[in-house]
């Protein structure tokens, strides 16, 4: 059945929540931060709670879910989408635009001897130094080279690129938290059975370590603003290109991507719901892995992606 997107038509945003709980057991960890560890803070009304994933890790892993690495390409429904490659000296695969931590602001796209996306981005978007900068263009030329930095954000930080002034905000974004949670203290000892006295700084000795885990209970929030999609002016096709693919990402890792650490395996607690708007249904997965194709065909087709066949822009890079 062909997706339908009219319900979002008037919708500034589409809302999504999903209920989680622990794959076995009750106990999870957290995401941890340098200088302050797991993320506890006080919600309303004195609830506690826990940053258990942050929006810049959901979108990491939203984003490692549409990667084959093996076959170093988009997984199947995602094949042809733009995308930019980086390979060595030696011409084999190094990196790619959909998992760099800065997208195409990657300094393996942009600071090695090989200019080619640069001189693109400077040919097209250089003009824009002085005065506001033109977010339509600066989207059609994202769309051309890796349409993924147009949900989960850029910033082309060199000041020869507009002024170093071309940035998106994250159009699909994302969070876990859990609420009502406590402590779940516990802890081991790494052991030397040679040595137990030894040199704990050199690695050897026996070594006794305290570990906190959590309980509670567990939601991921998924936000699509809408508005910003359609700001983009890139027309019917490819917008709803664009929210086929969020949902495409959002559902692929509820359904493979809850593995977050080796005790933060989680899964799915009942249904995912869309708290907004609230007559919006969601399609199943498999509906939107059948359409993706056709909807990636019709927007290269309109002639809105590079002109490369199979839409991949490989870059050499070297020091």
């Amino acid at each position: 059945m062909p997706l339908d997107f009219s319900g979002l038509n008037d919708a500034p945003r589409l809302l999504i929540e999903a209920r989680l709980k622990p794959l076995q057991g009750t106990r999870f960890q957290p995401t941890g931060f340098p200088n302050l560890g797991a993320a506890e803070y006080e919600g309303p009304g004195g609830v506690p709670m826990l940053l258990v994933e942050s929006a810049q890790s959901m979108a990491n892993r939203m984003e490692a879910i549409c990667w084959d690495e093996i076959n170093n390409d988009w997984v199947k429904p995602l094949k042809d989408l733009p995308v930019i490659k980086v390979v060595d000296k030696d011409c084999k695969p190094l990196t790619n635009s959909v998992l760099e931590a800065h997208r195409i602001n990657s300094p393996y796209i942009l600071e090695g001897k090989d200019k080619a996306v640069f001189n693109v981005l400077k040919a097209q978007l250089a003009d824009m130094e002085e005065g506001r900068v033109d977010i339509r263009r600066l989207a059609s030329t994202l769309l051309q080279l890796d349409p993924n930095a147009l949900l989960h954000g850029v910033f082309l930080a060199k000041k020869e690129l507009a002024g170093g002034r071309l940035r998106l905000p994250r159009a699909l974004s994302a969070f876990i938290e859990a609420c009502g949670v406590r402590v779940a203290a516990s802890g081991g000892v790494k052991n030397d059975s040679v040595n137990p006295s030894g040199d704990t700084a050199k690695g050897f000795g026996n070594v006794p370590f305290a570990r906190d885990e959590y309980t509670g209970e567990i939601t991921a929030y998924f936000n699509l603003d809408l508005i910003q999609i359609r700001a983009f002016g890139l027309g019917d096709e490819v917008e709803k290109l664009l929210i086929a693919l969020a949902l495409f990402k959002i559902l692929k890792f509820l359904d493979v991507g809850l593995r977050l650490r080796t005790a933060c395996d989680l899964t799915l607690d009942g249904a995912t719901n869309v708290s907004r708007p609230k007559d919006f249904r969601l399609p199943p997965l498999d509906w939107i892995e059948k359409d993706l194709p056709d909807l990636i065909k019709t927007v290269h087709k309109a002639g809105k992606f590079n002109d490369n066949k199979d839409g991949v822009t490989t870059v050499k890079y070297e020091k």
